[in-house]
């Protein structure tokens, strides 16, 4: 299966804020897993969610699936500053 990379954001967060970044995707999908980069390190996946998954929480971060509008969220609770990173989504599609 295709990965598909979309809507790197990169982050600068003030502590204690809640933070929500979006992506979109246009194929469709099976899965859709949220990653983060930090400066001079590799990709760290944060949640893979299925597409018959409306949200799937991870402690502090939640990730939502909306397959109708085709986009995702990742939702950060009480940022700390050890979460400023790139943040992206991909997606695998079903061949």
């Amino acid at each position: 299966s295709q990965q598909g990379e979309q809507n790197l954001q990169t982050l600068s967060i003030q502590e204690g804020e809640n933070v929500t970044m979006n992506c979109s995707y246009k194929t469709t999908i099976t899965n859709l897993r949220w990653y983060r980069q930090d400066a001079g390190r590799g990709l760290a996946q944060l949640i893979l969610i299925r597409s018959n998954e409306r949200e799937k929480p991870g402690g502090r971060l939640q990730v939502t699936l909306d397959t109708s509008s085709k986009s995702s969220s990742l939702s950060i609770t009480a940022s700390r500053a050890a979460d400023s990173a790139a943040y992206f989504c991909a997606h695998g599609t079903t061949r």
